[in-house]
């Protein structure tokens, strides 16, 4: 009676032949599942496809002839394709950008390699139940994937922290650079640490980096001014959202802080 079971169509498509082989082999182990098709080409994906017509698409976003994008791009848009498949992207790009341009483009889950077979599966079975295109656990801005795990949340705080100092305008040689950086990932960890800046806040950082309190104030004092110096308050502003300061008013310590903080934890970080 269980064969009777209208299985789960799946296909992979990976350039990397031994781990579509490993891949293709876990689903083929499952009942509930039907491997249709596995291509290393783009190209060929698309038009195997057209052919198959899969429940599931589980590909990478690096394939030769028509690259992971432009994959997507051509299934979503293309009439010959009636049903369209939820994708599930395993990738080794694990740059913000390229996820969220994935999931802009329609993706169901976005997954870092290297992937866990049992979790890749547990993931594609979370998206079949699930009656939306997207399901409600994917990963945002802040991602939860079990084998990218902290250390891929880390690196994308430390890259949004970045790119505000960046567009705020300050540099990365100052001692204040550093001190700055830290203060916020503090802030974002333990936001209740911005009501005891002097008693907390500068003594944490100054033991890490082995330092006094008073510089590490000092030094936050002035990558803040540089910042100001260098008149980039439309820019300041725009990363907030609101006019928060005008060029003749310059933030707290405590408050440039909390004010980062606080978009980071609102943005999910």
């Amino acid at each position: 009676m269980s064969e009777d079971i209208q299985k789960t169509k799946i296909f992979i498509s990976d350039c990397n032949a031994e781990l579509r082989k490993e891949i293709v082999g876990a689903f083929k182990r499952e009942k509930m599942f039907e491997v249709v098709g596995e291509s290393g080409d783009g190209y060929e994906t698309l038009e195997q496809i057209k052919k198959t017509s899969p429940d599931v698409l589980v590909m990478d976003v690096v394939l030769p002839g028509l690259d992971g994008f432009a994959l997507i791009e051509n299934i979503m848009k293309t009439n010959e394709i009636l049903k369209k498949p939820k994708i599930v992207v395993t990738s080794s790009l694990s740059h913000e950008g390229f996820i969220n341009k994935a999931m802009q483009l329609g993706v169901s889950y976005f997954m870092i390699k290297p992937v866990n077979e049992s979790v890749l599966i547990d993931r594609v079975k979370e998206i079949c139940n699930s009656p939306s295109k997207q399901v409600s656990t994917i990963i945002s801005k802040d991602v939860t994937i079990e084998n990218a795990s902290g250390k891929y949340k880390a690196k994308m705080v430390e890259e949004k922290i970045t790119n505000i100092f960046i567009t705020v305008g300050i540099p990365a040689h100052i001692k204040g650079y550093q001190f700055l950086r830290e203060a916020i990932k503090l802030a974002i960890d333990n936001p209740e640490i911005i009501n005891s800046i002097t008693k907390q806040l500068y003594p944490a950082i100054a033991e890490k980096f082995e330092t006094s309190a008073s510089k590490v104030e000092r030094a936050i004092r002035h990558a803040i001014e540089v910042a100001w110096n260098r008149g980039k308050i439309e820019n300041i502003n725009s990363i907030f959202g609101i006019r928060v300061y005008s060029s003749n008013e310059k933030p707290t310590n405590g408050e440039f802080i909390a004010l980062v903080a606080d978009k980071m934890l609102i943005e999910g970080a």
